[in-house]
């Protein structure tokens, strides 16, 4: 009985490790806030993002032809990509506050239901996110925190 006890709570273990907890949020609230910066570095920042997006996802582009995303040095499309990030930012710092997240999520759900957006494109633009964020902070980075936090929000914003 007892080992039956010891291999359940191993198990909860492994579980709560694989989702973005309130840890795992304030870490990952904690160093987006030293990889986002501030400034001009917010522009370079994004610009970083969306350049390794487009690499990777080449015909997403398309998705942001009403912005000039064929230049991402553009400044309707440098505009743009500061407001994608700056719903990221909101959804980053709500991370420990589930309720706040939630309808965060909910609202950036709602506005990119509708634009077909295929899956893969959300998973470059994560991608890019987590390669550029280990760029900015080099070792100093929780990447299993990134990886549960980020895929919680993006699967928030697809609606899954």
């Amino acid at each position: 009985m007892k080992i039956v006890l010891v291999l359940l709570a191993l198990v909860a273990a492994a579980m709560a490790d694989h989702h973005c907890g309130t840890l795992a949020g304030l870490k990952v609230k904690s160093e987006w806030g030293r990889a986002y910066g501030s400034g001009h570095d917010r522009e370079a920042f994004a610009q970083a993002i969306w350049r390794a997006t487009f690499a990777q996802a080449p015909e997403s582009r398309d998705l942001f032809k009403r912005v000039h995303g064929e230049d991402t040095s553009h400044p309707e499309f440098i505009a743009h990509a500061e407001r994608v990030l700056g719903g990221l930012d909101i959804a980053i710092n709500t991370l420990d506050q589930p309720e706040t997240l939630k309808e965060e999520l909910d609202h950036l759900q709602h506005q990119h239901e509708g634009r077909k957006i295929p899956d893969n494109y959300f998973d470059a633009f994560k991608t890019s996110i987590l390669h550029v964020v280990a760029a900015k902070l080099g070792r100093c980075w929780d990447r299993e925190a990134w990886d549960h936090c980020i895929e919680h929000i993006e699967k928030g914003i697809q609606g899954h």
